[in-house]
C-alpha cells in the first residue's frame, strides 16, 4: 500500500463569521486547492466534515453544493458526521480513499457555523449527541467535564491550578495563531476567578462557540512528488469507540477510545509516544488535555498534571501540546476542529507555523467526539 501524503492545507479565520456554512467551506476549499497547486477538476473525492448544518442552519446536502461552488464536479462527495470528532473522522475517510486506491486526489474540508444561535440553542444541539436517557435528564458535556475534573483532582491530589495552567498555556499559544478566535493571553488569576460553569471548572476551562472551516489535500506519495518536493505523510491513523453512556465506564478518568485509537496509530506508524515531537489534543475542556495525555502514553495515569506543572507541554517544553492555541483559544467549530488539528501538525512539520514554530519531524493529533464516545488519532511525519 502506497503511503498517503498531505500536500496542502488551509484554515479560515475562526470566531464569529458573517458567512454561512457554504461560504466558510468554499473559502477553505479554494484556499487549499491554491496552497496545493491542484486544479479543482483533478479532485476525485471531496469529503465535508460537519456535525450539524441541518440543526444549526437548516442546510443539508452541503457536500454536493460545495462541489459545485468550487467547480469540483463530478467528484464523488460525502459528508462525514462523527459529532465533535467529525474532522478527525474526515481525515480517516480521506486517508482511506487514497490508501485504498479509489482516489488519486482527495480534498477534505471541515466546517461549522454556530454563532448565529444563542448559547442555549447551540449547547442543546451539541448535547443531542449524548445518550437519550442522559439527554432527557438534562445531562450536558460540561456537566460530565465538571464531574470528571472533580474526581481527577481529588483522586490524584492534583492542584486546581494545574487545570488553569492548561488554559493559560493554550491562550499564550493562540496569540501567535493569526486564525485563532482568541488571540490574547490570560493569567492564572483570571482563569481561577472566572465564573463557575460546572464546578470545579470555570468559564476559562471551556472552549468557545465558533464559526470556521479548515481543509487538507491528500494523495498517494507518488502523486505528491509530481507536485512538490516537500510534503507530509500520514504514517498512522486509527479510530475507536467507547461506551455511549459515560457512567458505564469502569474508570471515568480513562478514555478508552483514546487508548485504543492511539495504540492503533502507534502500531501502524511504527512509532511510540516518545517519538512524538508535537501534539494537538482536543481540549474542549481543560480536563480533556490531561486525559488524552495519559491515554496516549505521554504521562502515567493520574500524572499528566505534573508535566503541566513542570512546563513540559509549553511551546519550548519537551512535548509542546496545542501550539495552535487548541480548541480553548483557537476555537471549536465542531466539524472543522479535527481538520484544523491536522492543519497545525502539517504546518509544524513543514516549518510553516511562524512564531509558534517548534522543532518537529513527527506530530500527532487526537480528535474526540462527545466525552470520549468516539476518537480518531492521527500521526503525521515530514517526508524523508
Amino acid at each position: 500500500m502506497e503511503r498517503v501524503a498531505v500536500i496542502g492545507s488551509s484554515m479560515t479565520q475562526f470566531g464569529q463569521r458573517d458567512g454561512w456554512i457554504l461560504d466558510l467551506l468554499a473559502e477553505a476549499g479554494l484556499d487549499c486547492l491554491d496552497d496545493a497547486g491542484v486544479d479543482a477538476a483533478d479532485v476525485d473525492h471531496l469529503y465535508v466534515s460537519n456535525m450539524a448544518s441541518g440543526e444549526f442552519e437548516g442546510q443539508t446536502g452541503i457536500m454536493n453544493a460545495l462541489a459545485q461552488d468550487i467547480d469540483a464536479t463530478p467528484a464523488y462527495t460525502q459528508r462525514i458526521d462523527q459529532t465533535s470528532s467529525s474532522g478527525g473522522a474526515g481525515i480517516y475517510a480521506a486517508w482511506q480513499s487514497v490508501a485504498s486506491g479509489a482516489s488519486d486526489m482527495t480534498l477534505l474540508v471541515g466546517g461549522e457555523k454556530m454563532t448565529h444561535r444563542t448559547t442555549g440553542e447551540a449547547t442543546d444541539v451539541i448535547a443531542s449527541l449524548t445518550h437519550p436517557v442522559e439527554y432527557k435528564q438534562g445531562v450536558t458535556l460540561p456537566s460530565f467535564a465538571g464531574l470528571t475534573a472533580r474526581h481527577y483532582l481529588e483522586r490524584f491530589d492534583a492542584p486546581r491550578e494545574s487545570l488553569a495552567k492548561v488554559a493559560v498555556k493554550n491562550h499564550a499559544n493562540g496569540v501567535h495563531n493569526p486564525h485563532a478566535q482568541f488571540q490574547k493571553e490570560v493569567d492564572l488569576e483570571t482563569v481561577l476567578e472566572s465564573p463557575i460553569v460546572a464546578d470545579p471548572l470555570r468559564l476559562y476551562d471551556f472552549c468557545p462557540i465558533t464559526d470556521g472551516s479548515a481543509a487538507l489535500m491528500c494523495c498517494p506519495e507518488s502523486v505528491a512528488q509530481e507536485y512538490t518536493d516537500e510534503y507530509v505523510v500520514i504514517s498512522g491513523i486509527d479510530g475507536a469507540t467507547d461506551t455511549h453512556v459515560v457512567h458505564e465506564r469502569e474508570d471515568p478518568t480513562i478514555m478508552g477510545g483514546v487508548v485504543e485509537s492511539g495504540d492503533g496509530a502507534y502500531e501502524m506508524s511504527g512509532r511510540d509516544p516518545g517519538d512524538i515531537d508535537v501534539a494537538e489534543l482536543h481540549d474542549m475542556f481543560t480536563i480533556l488535555e490531561f486525559l488524552q495525555m495519559e491515554g496516549l502514553g505521554f504521562a502515567e495515569h493520574g500524572e499528566a498534571w505534573k508535566l503541566v506543572e513542570e512546563g513540559e507541554t509549553e511551546r519550548d517544553g519537551e512535548l509542546p501540546i496545542n501550539t495552535s492555541g487548541g480548541l480553548k483559544s483557537k476555537g471549536h467549530p465542531l466539524g472543522a476542529s479535527g481538520v484544523a488539528q491536522g492543519v497545525e501538525i502539517y504546518e509544524q512539520l513543514m516549518g510553516e507555523a511562524g512564531d509558534r514554530q517548534v522543532e518537529a519531524e513527527v506530530g500527532l493529533c487526537c480528535n474526540v467526539g462527545g466525552f470520549g464516545n468516539c476518537v480518531i488519532t492521527t500521526i503525521m511525519e515530514a517526508a524523508q
